[in-house]
C-alpha cells in the first residue's frame, strides 16, 4: 500500500503519502482507531483496513475525491490543496 501511495504522490502535488509505524505513534494508533494494519486514511473520512490490490487502492482514492474538487484542481493548476494518504 505505502509503495503505491508514494508513486501516486510522486506523481501529483495534490496527493500526500505518508507511512507511520504505529508502534512509534500511539496517539495515531487511538486517534484512528487502528484494529489491523495496513490501515488506509484517505482524506480524513475514508478508511479501510488491510492490504488490497493496486486496482482496488486506486479506486478508493478515486472515490474519496469528490467531483467538484477534481474540477476545482483541474481548474487552479498551481493550487497547493492535496489529498491526504496515509
Amino acid at each position: 500500500m505505502g509503495r503505491v501511495a508514494h508513486a501516486m504522490a510522486a506523481e501529483s502535488s495534490h496527493i500526500v503519502a505518508d507511512v507511520i509505524e504505529v508502534q512509534e505513534y500511539p496517539q495515531l494508533v487511538q486517534a484512528y482507531a487502528f484494529r489491523g494494519v495496513p490501515k488506509t486514511v484517505i482524506n480524513e473520512h475514508l478508511t479501510f483496513t488491510g492490504a488490497v490490490p493496486e486496482g482496488t487502492f486506486v479506486q478508493r482514492v478515486l472515490e474519496a475525491v469528490d467531483s467538484s474538487e477534481v474540477g476545482q484542481a483541474s481548474e487552479e493548476l498551481g493550487s497547493e490543496q492535496s489529498t491526504l494518504i496515509a
